[in-house]
C-alpha cells in the first residue's frame, strides 16, 4: 500500500512540474511576443530606405543612440506628427541621436504606404531622417510596436543598443502649440546628460499597424 502511495506521489509531481513548465514556456513566449521592454537589448536590422539603400543602426558609427519612430503615410496621427519628427532629428542628430523612421504597414492593406508612395512623402515633406520599409513586417513585432507612430528611443553602449524609453512623442498630437509634456525630448536630454528618464513609457495615441 505504501508503495502504491509512494508512486502516486511521484506521478502527481512528475505532472505538476510538467504543467509548470509548459506553463512557463508559454508565459515566456507570451512576453516575446510583447517585443521590446525599457532595459532590453535591441537588435539590429536592415532595411530599405527611400534611397534604395539597406540602412542598419551599425551604420551610424558616432551615434549616442537612436530614436526609431515606427510611423507612415497614410495615418492622421503620424501626418500631425510629421513636422515634429523632423524637428528631432534636426535637433538631436547634432548631438548623436538621429531619427529612424520605419513604416510598418503591409501595403496589400493600405496602398498609400507602398515604398514609391513612402519615397513620394519622404521628397514632398523633406525627410532629413532614413524612411525605412519593413518588408514583410518583420521588425515591428521585434519592438512590440503597435501604433503609428510609436518611439522607442535606444541607448548605444558597450553592450549594444539598449531601450531607454517607449511611447508617445507627446500629450497631444491635435496641435503642436498645447503640447504640455515633450516626452521624447525630455527622455533624451535625460539620457545625453546621464539622468533617469521619468517617465520610462508613455502610451503611444496613433493609429493602428495594418
Amino acid at each position: 500500500m505504501k508503495k502504491k502511495n509512494i508512486l502516486g506521489w511521484s506521478t502527481l509531481l512528475m505532472l505538476f512540474v510538467a504543467a509548470f513548465a509548459m506553463g512557463f514556456k508559454v508565459a515566456t513566449e507570451h512576453n516575446l511576443d510583447k517585443g521590446y521592454q525599457v532595459g532590453d537589448r535591441a537588435a539590429d536590422f536592415s532595411l530599405k530606405n527611400v534611397d534604395g539603400t539597406m540602412v542598419s543602426l551599425s551604420d551610424f558609427d558616432k551615434a549616442k543612440g537612436f530614436l526609431v519612430i515606427f510611423t507612415c503615410n497614410t495615418c492622421p496621427y503620424a501626418q500631425a506628427y510629421e513636422n515634429r519628427i523632423i524637428a528631432l532629428d534636426a535637433k538631436y542628430k547634432p548631438q548623436g541621436v538621429p531619427v529612424i523612421a520605419i513604416n510598418p504597414n503591409d501595403p496589400s492593406a493600405k496602398p498609400g504606404d507602398s515604398f514609391t508612395k513612402m519615397k513620394e512623402r519622404a521628397v514632398e515633406k523633406g525627410f532629413t531622417f532614413p524612411y525605412l520599409f519593413d518588408e514583410g513586417q518583420k521588425i515591428y513585432p521585434q519592438y512590440g510596436a503597435t501604433r503609428t507612430p510609436h518611439v522607442f528611443l535606444l541607448e548605444k553602449t558597450a553592450s549594444g543598443n539598449m531601450v531607454k524609453y517607449i511611447g508617445a512623442i507627446d500629450d497631444n498630437y491635435q496641435d503642436a502649440s498645447r503640447v504640455d509634456e515633450t516626452f521624447v525630448e525630455n527622455a533624451v536630454d535625460a539620457m545625453l546628460a546621464g539622468n533617469e528618464i521619468n517617465p520610462k513609457t508613455t502610451k503611444a495615441i496613433g493609429c493602428g499597424i495594418k
